[in-house]
């Protein structure tokens, strides 16, 4: 996190403010709305995010940086462990700690645990009950009273991210409880993720949506080259590592259909996130023990254990 100190002469402030939350609960979704454009992935399946993903944006005077993290869950793999300590280790530098629960599932296991941390390591929060739309008003009402029985919040926000609804509510409450700070970011900056980076987590997310089950979990996705072109486009260069031959199979797909739809649904949206010609290049790599191997994990920030 950035060292300055926060400056009470300045009229502006700025902070960072940390999401946490169980898988899908509406996290990635909370910081793309706020940035206004995609930052970070978002899929119908959980644990999508695997490493921390700044949004950053203007609310009035307040320049405010989400801090996205993966979902925290139980962790059984090498991968799900250093997820889960990035996330933890995000939540301990921020200015404030958003706790984000599904309406619909509720006060659940991870829920419960996720506050059962917090107590332990004694930090405050407040609460957003996403995905209230969806939701009877009378059921939002008694799961916010038992949330807030079990954990002090300091305030408590019904939201949806996905159509807006009391999106400024809750901005408006993070532009006046944030330090005052001159700004850290450029006003126009939106992320400070790598656009080589942020290429490869589309495609892994186009992954996620085109492929079985489980395979998405299995694989991990690194840009190799993003160089600019003396036509001013770009040509990127991915690879996809995964862990078995027969996985690579089917994501190549028959007669190689599966990749091309995936890198042609990647390059799209890539094109229109940028506004400038994109040339992407997909290559399907067998790495068996990948998740063993730490530079992999380097790529993005996490610390393996």
């Amino acid at each position: 996190m950035s060292e300055i100190l926060p400056d009470a002469s300045v009229s502006t402030r700025c902070g960072f403010v940390t999401l946490l939350g169980a898988p899908n609960a509406g996290k990635s979704t909370i910081t793309n709305h706020f940035v206004g454009s995609k930052v970070t992935i978002v899929s119908p399946k959980v644990q999508t995010t695997r490493t921390t993903v700044k949004g950053i944006g203007i609310w009035h005077n307040t320049q405010i940086i989400f801090m996205d993290t993966p979902g925290i869950f139980k962790p059984k793999r090498k991968l799900d462990k250093a997820m889960v300590s990035n996330a933890w280790d995000t939540a301990s530098d921020a200015d404030i700690i958003a706790v984000v629960v599904d309406a619909r599932s509720g006060f659940d296991g991870e829920v419960n645990a996720i506050l059962a941390s917090l107590k332990q390591k004694k930090q405050s929060a407040i609460l957003l009950i996403n995905k209230v739309d969806l939701v009877k008003k009378e059921n939002l009402l008694a799961l916010s009273a038992k949330l807030n029985a079990e954990f002090a919040f300091q305030e408590t926000f019904f939201i949806s991210a996905l159509t807006g609804k009391n999106m400024s509510e809750f901005y408006d409450y993070l532009a006046s409880h944030l330090p005052p700070s001159h700004w850290y970011y450029d006003e126009e900056q939106m992320s400070d993720m790598p656009l080589k980076l942020l290429a490869a987590e589309i495609v892994r997310e186009k992954l996620f949506l085109y492929l079985q089950q489980e395979i998405p979990y299995e694989l991990t996705v690194e840009p190799e080259l993003w160089e600019r072109r003396t036509d001013n486009s770009v040509r990127a260069e991915i690879t996809i590592y995964v862990r078995k031959p027969n996985q690579k199979i089917i994501i190549l797909g028959k007669g190689g259909q599966m990749i091309k739809k995936i890198g042609t649904s990647a390059r799209r949206e890539i094109e229109n996130l940028l506004e400038e010609r994109v040339h992407l290049f997909l290559f399907v790599k067998v790495r068996e023990n990948w998740q063993d191997d730490n530079a992999r994990y380097a790529i993005w920030g996490l610390k393996p254990e």
